[in-house]
């Protein structure tokens, strides 16, 4: 995956149903560990009567999901939280919505929409964005090329480090999906005068 998108920063929302509290929040997340601790923390809290929680992830190493209903019907929360993630498009993604019972049930129908709706709303307020993964590299040539390579990298990328010595080399960052054109753009402008790593 060389594109996707996710939650630009952390995201809170609260809603009340029928003296039920839901606290929903939603945060961008790259490991199954980082999501597992911040389940672990919030339910170590131990303050709320269910913390129900869904995760997405995709790289080009891992693709998982998760959901859990902590208890509460099943299908009713953590699959309804995922199915959310799902209709967003959104990866790396984790949502743990916390729900307080107020004493009044409020059936499949009830509980399916105050948690789909709390979730939804967590995530508005983390705002999407779309990423792009990007790939570094290692380039070496000489100086005769210096003008012809930087002006490549300034349009695919940037420059991160540049070294000079009997050669000149360039650590580059550029958008993964742009590698192949890139390199083929490099070895043409400098007729094959160049290595990359």
């Amino acid at each position: 995956m060389h594109a996707y998108r996710t939650l630009e920063k952390n995201g809170l929302a609260k809603k009340e149903v029928k003296k039920s509290i839901f606290f929903a929040y939603a945060a961008p997340v790259l490991t199954e560990e980082e999501a597992k601790n911040i389940i672990r923390f919030l339910r170590n809290e131990q303050d709320a009567d269910h913390n129900v929680f869904a995760y997405v992830l995709n790289s080009e190493k891992l693709n998982s999901f998760k959901y859990d209903d902590d208890g509460e019907p099943a299908g009713s929360s953590g699959k309804v939280l995922h199915r959310v993630l799902e209709m967003k498009e959104l990866s790396n993604v984790i949502v743990v919505v916390k729900r307080y019972y107020g004493g009044v049930k409020l059936g499949f129908g009830g509980l399916a929409r105050a948690y789909r709706e709390t979730a939804s709303q967590a995530i508005e307020n983390a705002g999407i964005i779309d990423v792009r993964e990007k790939k570094r590299m290692h380039l070496e040539f000489g100086y005769n090329d210096i003008e012809n390579v930087k002006w490549l990298v300034s349009g695919f990328g940037t420059i991160l480090k540049t070294e000079y010595s009997d050669t000149i080399s360039f650590d580059v960052e550029i958008d993964s999906e742009l590698e192949t054109v890139f390199k083929e753009k490099l070895i043409e402008a400098t007729s094959n005068r160049i290595t990359i790593k």
